[in-house]
Parts: C-alpha cells; sequence; structure tokens
C-alpha cells in the first residue's frame, strides 16, 4: 500500500505541473490600452478628465479600437488619462498600449504599431481677435506656443528650436490664449475647435497648418508578435466590411 501511494505522489507531482502549464496556455492575454481627452479623436462620454471604464469612452479613434478588438479573441481593458501618464505607462508595461499615436521615426523603435488608423493635420492656432497672420511656420518662430509634454507636435517644434509652453494635458491650452498667456497654440485642425469648446472658448482662427500624419495603435513592444498581428488582422477586417469607412463618415473624414 505504501508503495501504491508513493508511485501515486510521484505521478500527481508529473501530471499537475504540466496540467497548469497547459491552463497557462489557454489563458487569454489581457491588454491595457491608454487613451487621453483629444476630441473628437479620443474623449470622455461623461465630461470627466479620467475614466476607467471604456464603456465611458468615445472618440473616433476609440470606436476603431473598439472595433478592432471586436474582431479578435482578446479580452482589454481601457483608460482615459492625461498623455503623458499614458505615454510612460505603455512604454514600462507589457501588453499596453496608447492610441492614438503618431508614427515617427524617433518613434518608431519603441514600440510595435498597429494601424494606421486614422489621420490629422497640424495646425496653428490664434486668438478669435488676433490679426497676426501666419504665411509659413517660422512666422512663429519667437512667440510663445502653447503644447504638452510628449505630445509629437511639441516635440517637433523644440527639436527645431521653437519655444513651447507645455502642460501635462491639451485641455487649458484654448484659455490661455483667449486670456493671452500664450501667443498662438499649436492644435490639431479636427480636434481643436472641439478642444476649445470644452472650455467654453469659441472662434479661434485656424491661421497656419502643416504636416498632415497618421495615427496608430502603439504598442509595448515586449507585446507578442502574435497579439500585434491579430490585432493588425482586426484592423483589416473591419476595412474589408465597411466599420472604418462609417467610423470616418461620422465624424465627416
Amino acid at each position: 500500500m505504501g508503495k501504491i501511494l508513493a508511485f501515486c505522489s510521484l505521478l500527481l507531482s508529473l501530471v499537475l505541473p504540466m496540467a497548469g502549464l497547459q491552463a497557462a496556455d489557454k489563458d487569454p492575454v489581457k491588454l491595457y490600452l491608454y487613451t487621453e481627452n483629444f476630441p473628437p479623436y479620443n474623449m470622455s462620454g461623461s465630461g470627466r478628465a479620467f475614466e476607467h471604464d471604456r464603456d465611458h469612452i468615445d472618440g473616433l479613434c476609440t470606436e476603431m479600437v473598439k472595433a478592432i478588438m471586436a474582431h479578435t479573441d482578446l479580452e482589454y481593458r481601457m483608460k482615459l488619462r492625461t498623455w503623458d501618464y499614458g505615454y510612460k505607462r505603455v512604454l514600462d508595461h507589457k501588453n499596453h498600449g496608447l492610441f492614438c499615436t503618431t508614427l515617427t521615426d524617433d518613434r518608431k523603435p519603441l514600440f510595435k504599431w498597429v494601424g494606421p488608423l486614422t489621420n490629422n493635420l497640424w495646425t496653428i492656432f490664434t486668438a478669435a481677435n488676433s490679426k497676426l497672420k501666419i504665411n509659413r511656420l517660422d512666422d512663429i518662430r519667437g512667440l510663445t506656443i502653447g503644447g504638452y509634454r510628449n505630445d509629437v507636435k511639441t516635440v517637433y517644434l523644440e527639436k527645431h528650436g521653437f519655444k513651447v509652453s507645455q502642460l501635462d494635458s491639451d485641455d487649458l491650452n484654448p484659455k490661455r490664449l483667449e486670456l493671452g498667456q500664450i501667443d498662438v497654440w499649436i492644435g490639431d485642425r479636427l480636434a481643436g475647435p472641439y478642444v476649445a469648446s470644452q472650455q467654453d472658448v469659441e472662434g479661434l482662427i485656424p491661421a497656419y497648418s502643416f504636416n498632415k500624419t497618421e495615427l496608430y495603435l502603439a504598442m509595448n513592444p515586449d507585446t507578442s508578435d502574435a497579439v500585434v498581428q491579430k490585432l493588425q488582422d482586426g484592423l483589416k477586417a473591419i476595412h474589408e466590411n465597411g466599420m472604418y469607412q462609417a467610423i470616418e463618415d461620422k465624424y465627416g473624414l
């Protein structure tokens, strides 16, 4: 009897770890996706600064990402925080992603990229009563430009020697422009009026636009290639079934 029990114990010690490994292999990958208040691309459905439930997060890019996820077998959580917080979080954690993110030469090696999801047009805004005429980017050299930390437009301007007054979020820049605390604001042609309206700022002038760029879902580089391919396949699926175009049409693109 003792020998039988010893044999059973040995057998269990071999089988249980294998069963545990098989169960672990079957555990679904869970993604953690971050975005910011950047209407109409991404925004809180309730007007709050932060959201921790994807049902309360809306916008063009958000709808694209939700549609992509619906065409995969991946589980996910979605949070709306400041851009700087999400950017740093995704850089440091596997299976974390950030959208909508501009793909640049500097950023390309930092992430694995899914997209493009859509595009935007960088725009210099002036106050409603401004007489400033901008025919080229150099016309604002020496002026104080409103931007926000780790935003690609801010990084671009600083790299080219422009003076950028940076906040953690873009939300307050339209009000700063209206009050004369900054000379101009670097924003997005489509998103700028939405951001301004949330601060009860109307009539800002899109004085100069440049650099049409594509926007992506950026995944932490330790995320597996298989997961990234599932996401890219989901994007392909919504192109093929018409969902992608329907979402762009909804937002006037």
